[in-house]
Order: C-alpha cells, then sequence, then structure tokens
C-alpha cells in the first residue's frame, strides 16, 4: 500500500472514533464458492462478540469533507484539520487487504458529506457493491445512511450491507436545531421509518421465498450523543424505548460527550463522565432484556441515573415492600427485578426448582451474585442478608466499586495499544 493511502487511512480511522454504534447480531451469510469471508449470527463488533470474543472491523470514514457544520463534530465545516478522502474502490481495497492478513473480520464504514446527502450516499454503496460483487466479500459490512439521501439509495444500501444506521446524535429536535442546523430531525427520522418498515416486509417476503435478497438482516441502530446539551437520563431513556417498540431498532448506543472542537454553543462544562454513559447502557440492557419499562427506572422525582447505583438496584430499593422474594416460588419476571440475577440466571433457577427445592447454597452455582442478591431473596424461607431491608442500611453496601477501565483496541498501525473511545462493556448480571 502507498504511504499516501496509509497516511489518509489512518485519519479517516481517527476521525471515525467517535462514532460508537459500530457492534451487530444476528446476521449470518455462510461464504460462496469463490467467495471471501462470512458473518456468523453470533455477533460481531468493534471489540467483542456476545460469546465474549475479540474481533475487529476496519471502522473508517470514507472522507472526513463535509458540507455540515456541527458544533459538536471534529470534522465539521469550519474546523480546520486536514481533509482527506478514500474512493470507493480504495475502500474496497483496504478492506479486503486487512481481511486477507487476518486484521480484520468485517467494515464499519461511515463519511462526511460532501456536494449533497444523494451524492455522498451514491459513493458509500459503490464501496460496499464493490466489495460483494468484484471481490464477492461474504464477510460483515456496517454502513451508515446520509439524513436526507433519495428512499431508493436507502433501500439498495440495505440490499449490500448487513447493518445500516443513522444516528440521532441528539435527544431533542430543539438540541439538534441548536448545535446541528443543518440538519433536521425529520430527514433523520425518515430513512429510519423507511428502514424499519423495509424490513419487515423483507421478513415477510422471505417466508415465502428464501430467494428473496435480505434487506439489513442485523437491523438498524443509532447513536446518542450524552452531555452536549442539557437533557435529563429520564429524556434518553425514554427516547431510545420510543425507538425500541416503534422502529424495532436493535441497539441504541450512548456517547458521552467530549469537548474535540471549541464552540460557543456548546455547554461551558467538562465532558460528560463515563459513568453516565455506563448507567445508560445498564438502563438500556433492562429495557431490552429485563422487561423494565422507562417510567419504572426514572420518573419526575428522579430524571437521572444514580452515578453510585446501578439501575436495577435503584428501583430494588425504591420499591423494597416486594422483597424478599421467595426463590423457590417467584417467577422468571420477578426473579429478573431481583439485583444479582440476570437472564441466564434467572433461566437455570426456573429450570433446576423442576428437580426440587433450592437453598442457599444452591443459588451461586446457578450464576446468581449473592453480593447483591441476598438482601432481597430467601431460600427455603432461609434470609442470609443479615441485615433489614431499609434503604438507608443497604444503600450503603450495595454501592459500586470504582468503574472498570474501557476494553483496549490495537491501532492500525497494529504496534501501540490505544483505548477504544467508542467501546462500552457491560459485565456480570445486574
Amino acid at each position: 500500500m502507498a504511504t499516501d493511502l496509509m497516511d489518509r487511512l489512518k485519519i479517516l480511522a481517527d476521525g471515525a472514533k467517535y462514532d460508537v454504534s459500530c457492534s451487530s447480531s444476528g446476521s449470518s451469510r455462510a461464504n460462496s464458492n469463490g467467495g471471501i469471508g462470512s458473518a456468523a449470527s453470533t455477533g460481531i463488533c468493534h471489540t467483542w462478540t456476545s460469546d465474549g470474543r475479540c474481533v475487529s472491523l476496519l471502522k473508517i470514514l470514507m472522507t472526513n469533507r463535509c458540507i455540515y457544520d456541527c458544533a459538536y463534530c471534529i470534522n465539521r465545516r469550519s474546523n480546520d484539520v486536514q481533509r482527506v478522502t478514500l474512493s470507493p474502490a480504495e475502500v474496497a481495497e483496504l478492506t479486503i487487504g486487512f481481511y486477507r492478513r487476518n486484521y480484520i473480520e468485517g467494515l464499519f464504514l461511515s463519511t462526511g458529506v460532501v456536494r449533497s446527502a444523494d451524492y455522498t450516499m451514491e459513493l458509500l454503496i459503490q464501496a460496499v457493491r464493490t466489495l460483494r460483487e468484484q471481490y464477492r466479500f461474504n464477510g460483515y459490512i456496517h454502513l451508515k445512511l446520509v439524513p436526507g439521501a433519495d428512499p431508493l439509495l436507502v433501500q439498495q444500501a440495505g440490499l449490500w450491507a448487513d447493518r445500516v444506521s443513522v444516528n440521532l446524535e441528539l435527544p431533542t429536535r430543539e438540541s439538534l436545531q441548536l448545535l446541528a442546523p443543518d440538519k433536521s430531525r425529520d430527514a433523520v427520522i425518515q430513512p429510519m421509518r423507511q428502514v424499519s418498515n423495509l424490513i419487515v416486509t423483507n421478513r415477510a417476503e422471505r417466508k415465502q421465498s428464501r430467494k428473496v435478497p435480505s434487506f439489513a438482516p442485523a437491523g438498524q441502530s443509532t447513536q446518542l450523543i450524552v452531555g452536549a446539551t442539557g437533557e435529563s437520563d429520564r429524556q434518553i431513556v425514554t427516547l431510545s424505548e420510543q425507538l425500541y417498540q416503534r422502529l424495532d431498532l436493535k441497539r441504541v448506543y450512548y456517547s458521552a460527550f467530549i469537548p474535540t472542537v471549541a464552540d460557543t454553543r456548546l455547554p461551558a462544562r467538562p465532558e460528560a463522565p463515563l459513568r453516565r454513559e455506563h448507567r445508560l447502557y445498564q438502563a438500556d440492557w433492562l429495557l431490552r432484556y429485563y422487561g423494565f419499562s422507562a417510567h419504572e427506572l426514572l420518573d419526575e422525582a428522579s430524571p437521572n441515573l444514580d452515578s453510585e447505583l446501578d439501575p436495577k438496584t435503584g428501583w430494588a430499593l425504591r420499591h423494597l415492600e416486594l422483597f424478599p422474594l421467595e426463590i423457590n416460588r417467584a417467577s422468571y419476571e420477578e426473579l429478573l427485578r431481583v439485583p444479582g440475577v440476570g437472564v441466564r440466571s434467572a433461566q437455570r433457577i426456573i429450570q433446576a426448582r423442576r428437580q426440587g427445592h433450592l437453598g442457599i447454597d444452591d443459588l451461586t452455582r446457578l450464576g446468581i451474585v449473592m453480593k447483591r442478591a441476598r438482601y432481597f431473596i430467601t431460600a427455603r424461607g432461609r434470609y442470609v442478608g443479615e441485615i433489614k431491608l431499609e434503604n438507608s442500611s443497604l444503600r450503603s453496601r450495595l454501592v459500586d466499586g470504582p468503574k472498570q477501565k474501557r476494553p483496549v483496541q490495537l491501532s492500525l498501525d497494529l504496534e501501540q495499544p490505544v483505548v477504544d473511545e467508542t467501546a462500552s462493556l457491560i459485565t456480570g448480571e445486574l
């Protein structure tokens, strides 16, 4: 590869690091005769897969040139940065080159907007189409959609990519107008609605005939910047819930605001704490897998998540009248509300109870985090919490320790490890 090409690659990879919506699951595509690579249904993401494997994507911008002047964006029109571009052919060549060297397992392709939304979208489609048709690449591709692009281009993009995404960026129409006046909320939402409808239609068509090509088989995702404007966690979590329910999004990603450029429109405050980002991911997990609703986690009296307690523990302390639960009688839905009991451990409890009543000593082997769960459960009537169920006495015992550092990834030069500014990893049972 030419030095000039590698220099551009480093600039465009660095410019893409602020987009965190780069992981995926749900896409499965076997390799074909003469093809290259495959997509695994277990999931592929920038740092970790759902089964714990560490994998990587080539995560780049096609260009950091942009006609927009968003206050929070390092690549905005008025910012003085070196502008570079990769052609669609170069994007395809780089992806295949890195894949053949076993550096990556797929591509995450985003871009600044040049000339117009349609022109930019055509370039992105040309790049991924070259990968699919010329190089016969069957691996995972995540493609950004450009707000305002023609619906026909949006439809084409979903036929070539595994996952597509449009970033909402800011939680409210007013915030978007303030910090990104060149963009409109409707231009962002419209392709999201279109993709949602096309996915539903495609699923129905594929039930009739497997010959129908898949449309965005890994679904769509979006990103919200946290802390650039004054929205509460309640507003953000409620918006995420609506996106999951109305548009069937696979993921909403949260990115703590990082002041990369100076602008009078931006808040006169330090960057948003990573712990707030982490709590939002935990609340998001509860929405998607634990049966919680946004109004249960946050209300007018408590509009922001507790920085010291995970959201499920905070909810449990506000509803101590429901505890302790007898582990041998509680329903699956009730078990999911117990701090320290996750989806897998709740399933194991239900299964193990068919063989006989469970005792306290059995619970750790089933994956329950007894450090938290002990205060909220009994087993065969036995309670081992040691203290009364009172908010004031429990809180100090349940406060989180220091937050773990973010995962580490390799930089493109494959020599210096750097902290991944986009990764947020939720570990353990909530």
